[in-house]
């Protein structure tokens, strides 16, 4: 799934730095680990969550609140910073200001991939309403607006695809049938949708 929906996407290789905000329980972390990436960091308000990342893995977590940790980074910038399930949680304001800091840990040309609730697609509000911390809701149109508001400008969207191989095609025909019917149509159909951002300013 990783493979699919971030490393081709944002086109990595084991010497692709990595930061994760928003890691939690360290799967993502766990990845990178497997794919061999020798510079990866993940940083996690939650202790708890923190607290059961894969032993090895806690060098490599910063535990703290995101904006400290992107206004205290004087290091050297990643290539690559990655928000799974993050970026809703934010108001479309502070969303606009997390992507613009981010713009000082992001080395010239690096991408940004996040994942949110797809809220083009009709199956999108069983995500973006079930849980009551989300503050923006997001379509494929807005993640451009986002971006572009912030100095960013979108690589690609990716479908975020996840069940058995039979249920996959059983989807993908269901949303072809729909496209036939359909007077408007998202950009991508998966309850979650994946974008890629590239630096531009």
């Amino acid at each position: 799934w990783y493979d699919r929906e971030f490393w081709t996407p944002a086109r990595c290789s084991a010497e692709t730095s990595v930061l994760e905000l928003g890691s939690g329980t360290g799967e993502f972390m766990s990845y990178l680990k497997q794919k061999g990436v020798r510079r990866f960091q993940g940083v996690e308000q939650d202790k708890d969550a923190a607290a059961v990342v894969e032993p090895g893995l806690e060098p490599h977590v910063h535990v703290g609140d995101i904006w400290d940790y992107l206004d205290g980074y004087s290091a050297d910038p990643f290539e690559r910073i990655v928000m799974l399930d993050v970026l809703e949680h934010f108001s479309p304001g502070d969303g606009v200001r997390l992507l613009e800091r981010i713009n000082s840990v992001l080395s010239p040309g690096g991408l940004v991939v996040a994942r949110v609730p797809n809220m083009g697609s009709p199956w999108g509000g069983i995500h973006q309403f079930a849980d009551l911390t989300h503050q923006a809701a997001y379509t494929a149109k807005s993640l451009e607006q986002l971006g572009l508001a912030a100095g960013y400008e979108v690589v690609a969207f990716v479908s975020y695809r996840r069940g058995s191989p039979f249920r996959r095609v059983a989807e993908g025909a269901l949303n072809w049938l729909l496209s036939k019917v359909l007077t408007v149509t998202p950009v991508v159909w998966t309850a979650n949708i994946i974008v890629v951002w590239r630096r531009i300013k």
